[in-house]
């Protein structure tokens, strides 16, 4: 009797434990965090060119922030003295509760800060390194989300996933899918026995992250890999239903600026893509939401986006 009473104690202790430790939701991809050595041509790049509608930085008062829907965005900071090529500070999710998300990781052994930030308009946010060392963030917006308008110019209202720099695809698994729940979701290379780009949806949503394969020992950037080749791997991808109706509607209205393919191209993976380059390199990458050929390397594992 006294070892059933004390089984039913414990399970009821560890249950209280796997509550505190559960994980909060990871909804979607919230910004990513760029420099840039020129701000004005910058903001025309984004204003302009993509269309996101320029706000202020609650984050930090030096930067700015370019919407592309009230919950998505590119955050453009000053360019720090020791940046060198890199121009990329970090990436950041859309989460639940960030402070339940700051104890699940530290429950889990993960180094956290010893407490989230919050703003004025209410967003509360933390920041961590993966196993290589990038800043990833997570954010829980507040109320001031309301205010924000919709950008209505912008050429796309969902940022569907971020691209970083990786060497070790294992070594990052154990924090993006064993520790976040991270959903595989497709892989593939330039060549069918290479592997070059790895996509792993959140947990909660359909958004995804691109792992950039560079090969090689380390982390970091190689030092033999130009700011131009970075920039392509550190990126950004806008969906949209046609890739091709959102190139000729930049067309006709004269905002195809600065460096871009020259048309809209199949991708790899079977979707539709444009790529376009700010002043500073960061790729945007323009992606139809659902694949119209069959991929390659590999099959389509979880859900696309929506609209």
């Amino acid at each position: 009797m006294h070892s059933r009473l004390f089984a039913v104690a414990l399970a009821a202790g560890l249950g209280i434990v796997a509550t505190a430790q559960e994980r909060p939701k990871i909804l979607a991809v919230s910004h990513l965090a760029e420099y840039s050595a020129d701000p004005a041509a910058t903001e025309k790049y984004y204003t302009h060119v993509l269309g996101a509608a320029k706000g202020a930085d609650p984050e930090n008062s030096q930067g700015k922030r370019y919407y592309f829907s009230p919950d998505q965005w590119v955050e453009v900071l000053p360019m720090p003295a020791n940046a060198g090529k890199n121009r990329l500070d970090h990436i950041a999710f859309r989460v639940s509760d960030a402070e339940g998300m700051r104890k699940y990781l530290g429950a889990k052994g993960w180094h956290i800060p010893d407490a989230v930030k919050s703003d004025k308009s209410g967003d509360e946010w933390f920041d961590v390194f993966d196993t290589e060392g990038n800043r990833v963030q997570f954010v829980t917006p507040g109320p001031r989300k309301q205010s924000v308008g919709g950008a209505p110019h912008a050429i796309s209202h969902h940022v569907i996933h971020v691209g970083i720099l990786i060497h070790d695809r294992a070594k990052e698994d154990t924090f993006y899918r064993d520790l976040l729940g991270c959903k595989p979701y497709w892989y593939g290379g330039m060549h069918d026995d290479k592997v070059d780009w790895v996509s792993q949806q959140v947990p909660d949503g359909h958004d995804w992250l691109e792992y950039m394969v560079a090969g090689g020992p380390g982390t970091g950037i190689p030092d033999s890999m130009s700011q131009q080749t970075l920039g392509v791997l550190n990126h950004f991808a806008l969906g949209e239903t046609s890739v091709e109706d959102a190139f000729k509607k930049l067309q006709a209205a004269n905002r195809l600026e600065g460096r871009h393919d020259p048309a809209p191209k199949m991708g790899r993976d079977g979707k539709i893509q444009l790529n376009m380059y700010d002043p500073d390199g960061t790729r945007a990458e323009l992606m139809n939401l659902h694949a119209t050929e069959k991929p390659c390397c590999s099959q389509f594992t979880a859900e696309d986006p929506a609209e």
